[in-house]
């Protein structure tokens, strides 16, 4: 099955009648599940998030960019997001059976039918991008809304689709094809934007400016300045203050969760943030994640406390939840804000209580049967052997088996694992 993600923002985070409207034209189209509507006040901003067939996806995008032209008056807009457009920007992200090669395709189709139909200005960006130097959004973005007619006069910002000219109240869109992009915020103890600024400038990937003891920029014997890099690759970031929450955040775009994960920038903002007298409360996910981002967590933490890791998902992600604050802006719902939990069919026979799957196997169904009937018993065994490794892990007169233990945990672990797989066929 083909399946693409497809996660909008809209300049529109307060007026929930305007959101809705936007919203339902997606769900109007067949082939196409919406995942998460996560709106801003403060921002003005809301994330959309929505999966589907390859068609579908792109149908639904367009549906809603058109929607967003015509209710949101970028002129009357203000938050404190950057932005450029109605809809600001329109990323693709291949989930499963597709290629980023697909999503470039999708995002070219759609950029050409925004600039067609709706007379929108068009940029691509990241794997879509024309040039190198569009595939940074915030190269494109750079003077926002009110500076875009401006900057459409000069050739160089040409777009790629649509009039050189801005939508008088839509503005432009950013539309490509991407990775997974985990939207995260860390809030701070204090009201201060500028704090939040710098922690922001140290972890980003495009670094700050050198500066001398008047604070003065310093260039090298070319006249250059000189950058000091960030401490993390595929990581952009900013500070501002949020007055809904009472709290200064550093809101980071996560661009490859692989190389950059959640837990590794949180712990790093942490140490920063207590070397310059601020505490770290929480974090917060606007948007969605992936499950093997907070199972990497999960492990992460578990590891860094001495116990075993070697235990179910479900507790891997409890432990990524605790570790990162996810509730202290407001709760973390597994189940709405994890990827492959939301989209989840409802009727596996994994999800079933023992009784139910009991039931079902006593039925006259052809599923379940053998293979599950023994899978799950292997996974029982797995279950009993992971619980003597846990319970042995950490125990003093064991300490030189240790490494012994965690290889068979891990190995009961995959077994639990391979039956939970086998139920989901």
């Amino acid at each position: 099955m083909k399946i693409v993600e497809c996660v909008p923002n809209f300049s529109e985070g307060r007026d929930l009648t305007i959101i809705k409207q936007i919203t339902d034209q997606i769900e109007e189209v067949d082939g196409v599940v919406l995942l998460d509507v996560d709106p801003g006040k403060d921002t003005n901003r809301t994330v959309v998030t929505f999966v589907g067939t390859p068609e579908g996806v792109e149908e639904a995008a367009f549906k809603a960019i058109k929607k967003a032209s015509e209710i949101i008056d970028m002129r009357q807009h203000s938050g404190a997001h950057p932005r450029m457009g109605a809809t600001d920007v329109c990323p693709f992200v291949p989930v499963a059976g597709v290629t980023t090669e697909d999503c470039v395709e999708i995002s070219k189709k759609l950029a050409k039918r925004v600039g067609d139909e709706l007379e929108i200005p068009v940029f691509l960006y990241e794997h879509s991008a024309s040039t190198p130097e569009r595939q940074n959004l915030a190269n494109i973005r750079k003077g926002e809304f009110e500076g875009l007619a401006k900057k459409l006069e000069d050739p160089h910002w040409k777009p790629d689709f649509g009039p050189a000219k801005c939508h008088v109240s839509a503005g432009g869109l950013v539309t490509g094809a991407r990775e997974f992009l985990i939207a995260y915020n860390i809030d701070l103890n204090t009201r201060d934007t500028q704090k939040a600024k710098e922690i922001a400038l140290t972890i980003r990937e495009k670094g700050r400016r050198m500066r001398d003891e008047n604070y003065q920029p310093v260039k090298d014997s070319e006249g250059n300045l000189v950058i000091i890099p960030g401490f993390f690759d595929n990581v952009k970031a900013i500070g501002w203050y949020i007055p809904e929450y009472g709290q200064a955040q550093i809101s980071i775009n996560l661009t490859n969760y692989k190389i950059a994960p959640p837990h590794l920038v949180f712990d790093k903002v942490r140490e920063i943030a207590m070397e310059n007298g601020l505490v770290v409360t929480g974090s917060e996910l606007v948007g969605l994640i992936p499950l093997e981002a907070m199972l990497n967590a999960g492990r992460y933490f578990l590891e860094k406390q001495g116990s075993s890791y070697a235990v179910s998902d479900k507790e891997l992600v409890h432990t990524a939840i605790v570790s990162l604050g996810l509730n202290d802006i407001s709760k973390f719902d597994p189940q709405e804000k994890i990827i492959e939990y939301k989209i989840a069919k409802q009727d596996l026979l994994v999800n079933l209580t023992v009784k139910d799957f009991v039931d079902e196997l006593a039925s006259d169904s052809p599923a379940p049967g053998g293979g599950s009937v023994a899978a799950l018993c292997g996974s029982l065994a797995a279950g009993l052997t992971s619980m003597v490794g846990n319970l042995t892990t950490g125990k003093y007169k064991f300490k030189n088996s240790e490494e012994r233990i965690a290889y068979k945990e891990n190995e009961a672990r995959m077994l639990t694992m391979a039956w939970e797989a086998q139920q989901m066929k």
